[in-house]
């Protein structure tokens, strides 16, 4: 059960209600992660202000579900993996494309690249080589993409931990366990990484 209350979008009141409003009619549902950030209409403001923004850059729908998954599983966040599972495979996204993505990885060079920097952003806390840049610059990536990959990793450091102190109820079909995933998350929003 989540520690944050879920707001029901009808209970809803003011700012809260316009957002929560808004997401139904840009998605046809209101996920319990955007309810549970209704509690403060700015934090959901911000996330959706981001998420919008992003949206219109430069990195493909594809290539930030793509990111999403690497964060999540670096972080061990079942709501997201959970949830970019889903919305990956909605926007064209394999199951072996979803895998290769939690594990940071692509059988694609470029995307490849992509994910590894996005990996080590994360695992590194933003102090990436001059090496790092260079190789996801070889393949293609502009200074553009590399600071929208840098947002959307920090988007999802933001509702992975979110979604951990929260203890969002899972509202999406569960992610399949990775078979040699070792990391394991305290909250039970995490409690999917079954051997």
């Amino acid at each position: 059960m989540s520690r944050i209350p879920q707001i029901a979008p009808e209970s809803a009141t003011g700012k809260a209600k316009d957002l929560l409003d808004a997401v139904k009619a840009k998605l046809g549902l209101v996920p319990n992660m955007t309810r549970a950030l209704a509690n403060s209409p700015a934090a959901l403001e911000g996330y959706l202000g981001l998420s919008g923004a992003l949206g219109k850059g430069t990195l493909s729908a594809k290539y930030r579900e793509q990111i999403s998954l690497t964060v999540g599983q670096a972080n061990n966040c079942d709501y997201c993996l959970a949830a970019h599972s889903t919305i990956g495979k909605m926007v064209g996204l394999t199951p072996d494309q979803i895998r290769d993505s939690r594990q940071g990885m692509s059988v694609d060079p470029k995307t490849d690249a992509l994910l590894g920097f996005a990996r080590k952003v994360v695992d590194q806390r933003g102090r990436v080589s001059d090496a790092d840049l260079d190789a996801v610059r070889e393949v293609g990536f502009d200074d553009a993409a590399i600071a929208e990959a840098v947002a959307n990793v920090a988007l999802n450091i933001f509702t992975n931990y979110f979604n951990h102190v929260a203890d969002t109820d899972i509202d999406f079909p569960r992610a399949e366990p990775l078979a040699d995933s070792q990391e394991t998350c305290s909250t039970s929003a995490c409690h999917n990484q079954v051997a």
